[in-house]
């Protein structure tokens, strides 16, 4: 059987917790030319990279990952009012609890960095609020929202990824903003090497630099699956990409900008940084009491997109936003396999309509054409058409 985005024909889920095969790694969206993607590794006996990370974890004396940090942050630490660390975030639990640990109880001088969601909710607005009425500073990066629409939508009708035009930026502006700054230090949250990707990624605290730049000015480029030189067809003026374009390599590394995770330093929890925004920031959970399509209240809160992002993945992959936050919380050991089992089966795949006529304007397209472009994405060897409804595999051990 023919699969479709390169996945793996046969499917394996992991022994421990509701991981498959079938999950994308992280890739430098950029230069994708395509919607196929590197999937999650898994060990000999059954079980994936990420579980065994977490055993791994295990080990560490987390006593000296303080060490470390704690060496890091003196390094950079300034004394003269200038800003001596760059914490990108959207004012979620996560980048709140890195920028507030970093400034209070490591005594740096953070500046915060923002890169715009496509449509701000209410309560990612709070949010953002909150974060900076917590004592930041911000620079907040809007781009053209016309530009960014149009993007959003190449993206979605060609790699059925909506969110690929907000990662680039997401993942670019920290770094240029350090480059503006001359902030020699960024400390992002969560390396994704924790939850998807290879074992092997984990072991450094250091970002590749890849994710942020090119070689040269004549790498090919590609933006919703569109050649850099041909957005100019779909009403995009190249003098208009600024802010997605990848800054060159040599101009970064000339600048000696150390880029680190904070997951390398301390034992990341994501649960924590809830409770621990929530005490320090006032950060504020979904107002509805859990999100669409899974059972937690507490993440990507702030776009009225980021339902799509997870269900879009759903319709590519068969893993959504419940399968992902169960396979954290059987990890951190809240729940077990067969608790989030039944919560994959209650909420993984529940269709995200709370935003979904304001995402269809956002982009430009009908209802008609948006599940034409999802119904062609659906691989053969993860979904069945039975009397016209669509069934999935899913995990049943």
């Amino acid at each position: 059987m023919k699969t479709k985005h390169g996945l793996p024909k046969d499917v394996i889920f992991c022994k421990r917790c509701l991981m498959s095969n079938q999950r994308p790694s992280s890739s430098p969206e950029f230069r994708k030319t395509s919607s196929k993607i590197k999937t999650a590794g898994f060990a000999d006996d059954g079980i994936c990279d990420a579980c065994h990370y977490y055993d791994f974890k295990k080990s560490l004396d987390w006593d000296d990952r303080e060490r470390q940090l704690k060496e890091l942050c003196d390094r950079y630490r300034r004394n003269d009012g200038r800003y001596d660390v760059i914490v990108p975030g959207s004012g979620g639990k996560d980048s709140i609890a890195v920028s507030h640990v970093l400034k209070y109880q490591y005594n740096m001088n953070p500046l915060t960095v923002t890169w715009a969601p496509h449509m701000y909710t209410d309560v990612g607005w709070r949010n953002l609020q909150n974060w900076l009425m917590a004592g930041f500073d911000n620079v907040l990066v809007s781009p053209n929202p016309k530009i960014h629409s149009i993007m959003t939508r190449l993206a979605f009708e060609n790699l059925v990824n909506p969110f690929q035009p907000f990662i680039i930026g997401q993942r670019s502006i920290a770094p240029r903003v350090a480059l503006q700054y001359d902030v020699p230090f960024i400390m992002y949250g969560e390396n994704q090497a924790e939850a998807h990707n290879s074992f092997d990624e984990n072991l450094s605290p250091l970002m590749n630099s890849e994710h942020f730049t090119r070689e040269s000015v004549d790498d090919p480029l590609f933006f919703g699956g569109v050649p850099m030189q041909e957005l100019p067809e779909h009403g995009i003026p190249l003098n208009e990409i600024n802010p997605y374009l990848p800054l060159l390599r040599e101009d970064f590394d000339k600048k000696n900008v150390e880029v680190h995770y904070m997951s390398y330093y301390m034992n990341w929890s994501p649960q924590a940084n809830y409770y621990y925004a929530k005490e320090h920031a006032n950060f504020e959970s979904n107002p509805d009491g859990r999100s669409e399509g899974t059972y937690s209240k507490y993440s990507s809160l702030d776009d009225k997109l980021d339902g799509q992002h997870y269900y879009t993945m759903y319709v590519k992959f068969g893993q959504g936003r419940a399968m992902n936050d169960a396979n954290r919380d059987i990890r951190d050991g809240f729940i077990d396999r067969e608790e989030g089992l039944a919560l994959l089966k209650k909420y993984d795949g529940e269709f995200p309509k709370k935003y979904f006529p304001e995402v269809l304007a956002y982009m430009g397209i009908t209802e008609e054409r948006y599940w034409d472009v999802l119904d062609s994405a659906r691989s053969p060897h993860l979904w069945d058409k039975k009397n016209g409804e669509w069934t999935m595999l899913r995990p049943t051990e």
